[in-house]
């Protein structure tokens, strides 16, 4: 029986990404629509080339589809195939560098920091569970990990002396991420819980109460739980990642530490944070500055002080 990659690509990205339901539901029409017409072209979805997807986005817009519309639809689609090429369903990227009309910027979400500790303090850490909890929470808020880089840690990847984590990436890339004081001391706790647990044999760093390694279905139902424990809402495991970047370039990090630090081989996938930073600091000022919003009161003011002059 053959493999539905679409629905397989489709229960990635909801753990992964942690898309809300309407995402994941354009996503859906979006590819349905790819699928439909690859196979009008008598080929499946994995046998498309960039020539093919030149040929669909043409009929696409020959269907009315406004560009913001054909946009979102090869957005799904480049997601689709670096799905396919991560799972080794394909070795080339065919969509990667295709031209298309230019929608609305996605903002990822993030928590503020208060949020952010609200989260972290959620887990009961009077138990083991909430223990390796904590943990997993503290090492992705630190590092900026992908779940499945989180999920695929190895003992040997951390080394607590040094505060450094190593992780494997997209295409299997290794980076080393320093880790703060913080996630280093829960992570020793966590160490020595899971030492005295007698599972020391398998070589995975996070494991379930049986032993057995975390999968990113896992950890994507833990970060949930604990959020929905601490009021949080449309919390997902990326969510973590998109608030390690946000807050180190509110801190005044630059843009080519923390795109090493994501492992982002192009700087304008970081870049996207740069605008929710500008965003959050023009907010920030408009609510704290005396001068950002009385113009009209200052006018006033002024109008007085020349009658009474």
């Amino acid at each position: 029986m053959k493999r539905d990659l679409v629905r397989e690509f489709l229960t990635y990205i909801q753990v992964e990404k942690g898309l809300a339901r309407n995402s994941l539901e354009s996503y859906g029409r979006d590819l349905a629509r790819l699928n439909s017409w690859a196979e009008a072209q008598g080929k499946s979805i994995e046998d498309l080339e960039r020539a093919d997807l030149r040929g669909w986005i043409a009929d696409l817009s020959r269907e009315g589809l406004s560009p913001a519309s054909v946009s979102r639809a090869v957005s799904a689609a480049r997601g689709l195939f670096r799905f396919l090429m991560l799972d080794g369903h394909i070795q080339k990227h065919p969509a990667e560098d295709l031209n298309t009309p230019q929608g609305n910027a996605y903002l990822p979400r993030f928590l503020t920091e208060a949020e952010m500790e609200r989260l972290l303090t959620a887990p009961d850490v009077s138990t083991d569970e909430g223990i390796r909890d904590r943990a997993m929470m503290e090492v992705m808020y630190a590092a900026g990990l992908r779940v499945s880089e989180l999920v695929g840690l190895k003992r040997t990847d951390v080394n607590l002396d040094a505060g450094l984590v190593a992780c494997h990436g997209k295409g299997s890339k290794e980076r080393r991420v320093p880790i703060g004081k913080s996630a280093t001391r829960w992570l020793q706790q966590y160490i020595g819980v899971r030492a005295r647990s007698g599972k020391g044999n398998n070589p995975h760093l996070f494991l379930s109460g049986m032993g057995t390694s975390l999968t990113r279905n896992n950890a994507w139902a833990m970060i949930k739980r604990h959020a929905s424990s601490a009021g949080l809402a449309n919390v997902s495991p990326h969510t973590l990642r998109h608030s390690f970047a946000t807050h180190l370039l509110q801190h005044g990090a630059d843009s080519r530490s923390v795109q090493a630090l994501l492992g982002h081989s192009d700087i304008s996938t970081t870049q996207i944070y740069t605008h929710i930073t500008d965003r959050h600091m023009r907010a920030t000022y408009d609510r704290h500055h005396p001068r950002a919003r009385n113009l009209q009161a200052s006018s006033s003011s002024e109008e007085e002080d020349s009658g009474q002059s």
